[in-house]
């Protein structure tokens, strides 16, 4: 068999490979929290324990795997993230974001997009938004108990101070 025909197998595996990965971030290169932080955006965004994570640099498209289904409140607002969340992501705004609600009165409510100015984060949902200071979202909370903690669990209120 001639050189030629020895590599030709070869450089056709390379090019199916390269051509049908797309480029992102390894795991092992950045956690989805400093991925976070190198398109602009605070780690609070998301709750503690994200498994991982798949980012198409390219387009921006991401996909963040939970190990479930996580809710917690925090101040007046609870809030849902689903085991998957997507969208697409750039410096200051996250798109086409899917997986995380909010409940509104009596509704829960898709954050679809987020978006980063200055010191402010934005929060829409479609028909309205709010927005927060981005110092609120410098630590991330815990899936159950937000930031109403102790060893992972909600806080049980003080009886005595409560009288």
């Amino acid at each position: 068999m001639s050189p030629k025909a020895t590599l030709l197998p070869g450089l056709i595996l390379f090019f199916l490979i390269s051509i049908s990965t797309p480029s992102s971030f390894a795991a092992d290169e950045l956690t989805v929290y400093e991925a976070l932080e190198e398109y602009d955006f605070p780690v609070g965004i998301l709750p503690k324990g994200a498994l991982s994570y798949k980012l198409d640099s390219s387009t921006g498209k991401f996909s963040v795997y939970l190990n479930s289904t996580c809710t917690f409140s925090i101040d007046s607002y609870k809030l849902k993230y689903k085991s998957t969340i997507k969208g697409v992501i750039k410096t200051d705004k996250i798109s086409s974001l899917s997986g995380i609600q909010v409940k509104v009165l009596f509704l829960w409510l898709s954050i679809t997009t987020v978006t980063r100015d200055d010191d402010e984060l934005k929060f829409s949902v479609g028909i309205g938004s709010a927005n927060f200071p981005v110092s609120n979202f410098y630590e991330s909370p815990t899936c159950g108990c937000g930031f109403d903690c102790v060893n992972g669990k909600r806080k049980i209120k003080n009886l005595v101070s409560a009288l």
